[in-house]
């Protein structure tokens, strides 16, 4: 699902709100969690999950096209862990 489905989906779903300030909610919502990322926080979606932020540290890569060796400096990566909720219905039987 991208950003304008599931903006479409809310606002199908709650037809009292229009479209756009549907938008501007889910777009609010995304900006927090970016922003909370970006000064190291944690955030938590009880039964969704969790966004953290993890570091990759500087290794030596190689190029996939020459073979030739590469450094790959380090980097912060966003990291989602689900929660026990979505776990469950996701292997839920059916």
């Amino acid at each position: 699902m991208i950003k304008s489905s599931l903006v479409q989906t809310i606002a199908e779903q709650n037809p009292h709100l229009y479209q756009r300030d549907v938008e501007i909610i889910v777009n609010a919502i995304l900006n927090e969690i970016t922003e909370a990322l970006a000064k190291g926080d944690r955030v938590e979606l009880r039964g969704f999950g969790a966004f953290s932020v993890k570091n990759r540290g500087a290794r030596i890569g190689r190029n996939p096209r020459t073979g030739e060796r590469v450094e790959v400096e380090e980097k912060w990566v966003p990291f989602f862990k689900t929660g026990k909720d979505l776990r469950d219905r996701l292997n839920a039987p059916k």
